[in-house]
């Protein structure tokens, strides 16, 4: 009975021992599966997604690239807030930190007559004492160094831009020069319209060519002194000898008058400072149209005084009821001198001296002069003029001539060394001018110096002609004239190579000396000399292949001495195709080189705060207008 139970109680131990493993495991699976249903909900619920997560057992694993250290300890923090921190294995990797990125190194430059400031970051490897000391030479003024630096290396581009910056703030008193890494802005304050294209060209002239440049230069309105104006109608028509205006609008008021009177072409009046009344554009045009309604003569103002010339034969009463309605009509301020010239008496002989200025530079004084001494004086005042070698003196002494008539030779003088070639004749009632010159501005330059010398109510006639040929601007062509004339050579006669090579087929050498002679007589130039090829082949090889045939162009414009400092040679591979590189013509087409001219950027108006706080620095204390004049550059 004994020996039957035993097998009984063996097999009920071995149930209870199985029903235990199967509720240890399953218990175990419980556990498992909410520890993992725990962590993942709340990982999820807090955008950890990249989290993964795994049970085993009472363990729960955390795996995966966490983006960065902190969100790795987040995801490990909130598994320890569901299970016990103690059971969270941690697998988690992070993501490789990218390197950090460097600052943008930037300096601004700002000069004035007070000093120099110096603010901005620059790299660590600038030689920072070096910078302020060139800084320095430029002038006694102090210095400010308000620099930054950061253990970065510096940009391409950086040296070179910061080397200009320094070698052009030593022309430009007043101005303000931002440096970037390849690229600079210069906002400056030019002294008149003149000094303005000159400082722009020779900016644009010491860039080197991969550095952008942008230029924002003003200039302000020229003080013009006298304040003069000359209106003439005689036979050849109605124009000025000279014409001043205040601003735009006066200008306008002015040159409708003129219009009225009979002027033709453009016509030109001098916009600048120095008026003699608000009133100006009023009393020149009621001048003018007198002058209209007598038929004939000149109006000359040198600021308030006006000066009525009729013109010989004109109507006595005509010109008395037009004079004393125009004493009437003019504002308060301005004095008015009428002139109505006598008849010539033929029976007295030619009283006047003449001074002939020849093509060659000769000149030839004759005619009457007033005394020994004074003919002495006329000739080394001419010999001053136009040098001792070329004055030839033939002048007669003759008294009784006007107390004026010395003043009318010696102007007579000055004005005829401002033109190329002419003639003046001197006579008791007039001077006459005549002759041409390279200068646009010599008709006005010689009335203003009749006006300052002779006084406004003085009789004078000038008829001068402007030839381009004269010009020694004009005559040269200009940058974009240069860059079509070369763009003409290389479409009629392309730049070929040997197949493969950067070496110039011998075929293209003359067209190389064609370019060659444009670009000596072009000046200074930026010019970009750009390589180009077809696609086939690998890019970088085509970029390397156009790189090598645009500096070879380059080689052999310096073999002809042509000065290319201010060149560049650039490949673009076959980055720009112009036609399809599906057909040999096209492929053909595109294996070009090309010249491009390197423009300034157009120069941004900063408004009025950047030049206010130039000219407020300023210790001259004068204010001065002046007219943006935007570069507009490709």
């Amino acid at each position: 009975m004994r020996n039957t139970r035993l097998p009984l109680i063996s097999a009920a131990f071995v149930c209870a021992a199985a029903l235990s493993l199967v509720a240890a495991n399953s218990s175990v699976k419980l556990v498992e599966d909410s520890s993992e249903i725990g962590v993942r909900q709340a990982l999820d619920l807090n955008d950890l997604g990249w989290a993964e997560v795994e049970a085993n057992g009472l363990q729960v694993t955390l795996a995966g690239t966490a983006p960065n250290e902190a969100l790795r300890f987040r995801a490990l923090s909130l598994a320890g807030s569901v299970v016990d921190s103690a059971r969270v294995i941690d697998s988690i990797e992070v993501a490789a930190v990218a390197a950090i990125e460097p600052p943008r190194f930037s300096a601004e430059v700002l000069r004035n007559t007070a000093g120099l400031s110096v603010i901005g970051l620059i790299p660590q490897s600038t030689d920072r004492q070096a910078l302020i000391d060139g800084f320095s030479a430029m002038s006694d003024l102090p210095v400010t160094d308000l620099l930054e630096t950061a253990d970065y290396p510096a940009p391409t581009g950086w040296e070179d831009a910061l080397a200009y910056a320094i070698a052009a703030m030593q022309d430009l008193p007043r101005a303000k020069i931002s440096v970037d890494a390849g690229r600079v802005e210069i906002t400056a304050i030019a002294d008149s319209a003149e000094d303005k294209a000159e400082m722009e060209a020779r900016l644009t002239r010491a860039a080197p060519p991969a550095l952008r440049i942008s230029l924002n230069i003003t200039a302000p309105r020229p003080v013009i002194t006298p304040f003069a104006l000359r209106f003439v109608m005689d036979e050849a028509g109605a124009r000025f000898d000279t014409c001043s205006a205040d601003t735009e609008e006066t200008r306008t008021e002015i040159l409708s008058a003129a219009f009225e009177a009979g002027l033709t072409g453009p016509g030109r009046c001098t916009v600048g400072m120095g008026v003699p009344s608000p009133r100006w554009a009023e009393a020149v045009s009621t001048a003018i149209s007198a002058l209209a309604r007598i038929g004939g003569g000149t109006v000359t103002f040198s600021n308030a005084d006006v000066t009525l010339a009729a013109a010989e034969g004109t109507d006595f009463a005509l010109f008395e009821q037009t004079v004393g309605e125009l004493e009437n009509a003019l504002p308060e301020v301005f004095a008015l001198n009428a002139v109505l010239p006598r008849p010539e008496n033929p029976d007295n002989g030619p009283s006047e001296f003449v001074a002939t200025l020849s093509p060659e530079g000769q000149v030839q004084l004759r005619g009457r002069i007033s005394g020994d001494k004074m003919r002495e004086v006329a000739d080394s005042f001419a010999r001053s003029k136009f040098g001792s070698d070329n004055v030839y003196t033939a002048a007669r002494i003759v008294p009784g001539l006007p107390s004026d008539w010395p003043a009318r030779v010696l102007t007579g003088i000055e004005g005829l060394s401002l033109l190329n070639n002419g003639a003046v004749v001197v006579t008791p009632d007039t001077l006459r001018l005549s002759g041409a010159s390279g200068n646009p501005d010599a008709a006005d330059l010689i009335t203003r110096l009749m006006v300052a010398k002779l006084g406004e109510d003085s009789t004078f006639e000038i008829d001068v002609t402007y030839l381009e040929a004269l010009d020694p601007v004009a005559g040269l062509p200009t940058p974009e004239e240069c860059e079509a004339q070369i763009a003409g050579i290389v479409a009629g006669s392309k730049i070929n190579f040997e197949p493969g090579s950067a070496t110039i087929d011998a075929s293209a050498l003359s067209v190389m000396d064609e370019i060659a002679g444009v670009l000596q007589n072009c000046g200074d130039l930026r010019l970009e000399v750009q390589g180009h090829t077809d696609s086939q082949g690998r890019e970088e090889m085509n970029l390397a292949l156009s790189q090598a045939r645009a500096e070879s162009v380059l080689n052999e414009l310096r073999a002809r001495r042509v000065l290319t400092g201010s060149f560049l040679a650039k490949g673009y591979g076959e980055a720009n195709p112009i036609a399809d590189n599906g057909s040999e013509e096209g492929r053909e087409d595109n294996r070009r080189i090309e010249f491009r001219l390197i423009r300034p950027e157009p120069g941004i108006p900063e408004g009025e705060s950047a030049l206010e706080s130039i000219a407020e620095n300023s210790d001259t204390g004068a204010g001065t207008g002046t007219e943006e004049q935007g570069d507009e550059q490709d």
